[in-house]
């Protein structure tokens, strides 16, 4: 009845739910198995580290606790930027990470998390689940790593970082050295950024000493508990790179192979389940969060349309060089681009006439007018 009770609330899909609960008896009879899951995050950011727990208490509540995952914070079992080669090499089953993090191997890893002027949350969702995406993307994850990914989280829309001056033209972007990376980082480089490759627990430090100019993090409920209000006043928007940045499981596919397949179908189900509950925790937690940062001093700011089309010439372009050197990028990327034109004019239509209409009525909005 537990079992039942969970996936009733989860609210996930009835025929899977089917399969793994409507025959306890085999459930009961299968092995009892334990993974270990090496996540790329600490503790400390409770929503995106929280998502792998989430995932973990899920797959025991299906499985009646047969099937157990531990989850480890970021340098537990490997460092952050190592998740992917661990799971690749078996030394652990499973993966929470942002797959952009291994740019460096393959710019077509990106594509699963985020890409300059890319896919938003829902539209992220639609394309991987009935948009082929899945498939698509893991075409190239299996031959690259051995590894298959399971979407798992989503930040949502980022924001666009923390600036110890105004940018008010293009001229105000040369020589800013920007805590920023992957593709990203080269379109702004283009544009006369700096890009500084630093860990997320120096940034503050390196804001505080001048070392570095800006840097971009997550979002209001994430930047206020790094305090990067204190050392950076201007707060800008949008993260145009990251419009709707999306979190992995990422699966030894030995190891995924050899599960019961009762438990491969509770693999997927607590995926889903961490994916629902780390949007809605950041869309519940970021409109206070960015009350609060208002309130003690923060300026917001939006980026300049100049600015913004700067950056998306250059980001087309250097999707263009990418394309024509990697053939696994091109095959990628035109399938998500292809899928995004058909998104955006619907979303055009409905969603965002619906929410301009919304925050002109709403006037407490924080926003200027």
């Amino acid at each position: 009845m537990q079992r039942r009770s969970f996936l009733t609330k989860a609210g996930t899909a009835g025929a899977v739910a089917g399969s793994v609960l409507g025959a306890p008896a085999i459930v009961s009879a299968q092995p009892t198995i334990r993974w270990r899951l090496a996540s790329s995050f600490p503790k400390s950011l409770d929503t995106i580290y929280g998502a792998a727990e989430v995932l973990s208490k899920s797959v025991a509540a299906v499985t009646g606790g047969k099937f157990q995952i531990s989850v480890h914070a970021a340098g537990e079992l490997v460092p952050a930027f190592q998740v992917l080669d661990a799971v690749q090499q078996g030394t652990v089953e499973i993966g929470h990470t942002a797959l952009y993090y291994f740019f460096g191997k393959d710019p077509t890893w990106a594509i699963a998390t985020a890409i300059p002027f890319g896919l938003n949350c829902r539209q992220y969702n639609a394309w991987w689940h009935h948009g082929d995406g899945i498939n698509v993307f893991n075409q190239f994850a299996e031959k690259a790593a051995g590894v298959r990914a399971l979407l798992a989280g989503n930040t949502g829309a980022q924001m666009g970082g923390w600036f110890r001056k105004e940018i008010n033209t293009l001229d105000d972007l040369k020589g800013l050295k920007f805590r920023v990376g992957g593709f990203a980082g080269q379109v702004l480089q283009r544009l006369g950024v700096v890009p500084q490759q630093i860990p997320g627990g120096d940034i503050y430090p390196a804001l505080e000493k001048g070392t570095i100019d800006a840097a971009e993090w997550i979002g209001p409920y994430d930047d206020e508990k790094l305090g990067f209000n204190k050392v950076a006043r201007f707060y800008y928007y949008p993260g145009w790179w990251e419009g709707g940045p999306a979190l992995h499981a990422i699966a030894n596919q030995k190891a995924l192979a050899a599960l019961p397949p009762e438990y491969k179908a509770a693999l997927e189900l607590g995926a889903e389940a961490a994916n629902g509950y780390m949007m809605a925790k950041y869309d519940a937690g970021n409109p206070q969060a960015l009350k609060r940062l208002v309130g003690s001093g923060t300026q917001l700011r939006p980026f300049p349309r100049a600015v913004m089309d700067a950056c998306y010439k250059a980001s087309l372009d250097i999707y263009a060089e990418t394309s024509a050197k990697n053939p696994e990028f091109k095959r990628v990327s035109e399938h998500y681009f292809n899928f995004q034109r058909d998104q955006i004019t619907w979303f055009r239509v409905t969603e965002n006439s619906f929410d301009d209409y919304m925050a002109a009525v709403k006037r407490y909005c924080l926003l200027p007018p």
